[in-house]
């Protein structure tokens, strides 16, 4: 897969990313409907690595952490 950079502006940050730090989490949405990959990276280290995951990936990722939430 050739690496494209993603434009800082196309990141989502979780809505349980605080400005206090934390297990914080973003993806870049558009990126995904264009490229079909769901890019992942860690919002406290924007420049490290980031995760390409297949849209079924992405899926059971949220549903996984939802079912850990709802516990």
């Amino acid at each position: 897969m050739t690496c494209t950079r993603i434009p800082e502006h196309a990141w989502q940050a979780s809505s349980h990313s605080g400005a206090n730090g934390g297990e914080c989490v973003e993806w870049a949405l558009a990126h995904a409907a264009v490229h079909g990959v769901v890019p992942v990276r860690d919002s406290k280290v924007a420049d490290g690595a980031v995760l390409m995951l297949a849209p079924e990936q992405w899926t059971a990722l949220v549903n996984s952490v939802a079912r850990r939430e709802a516990e």
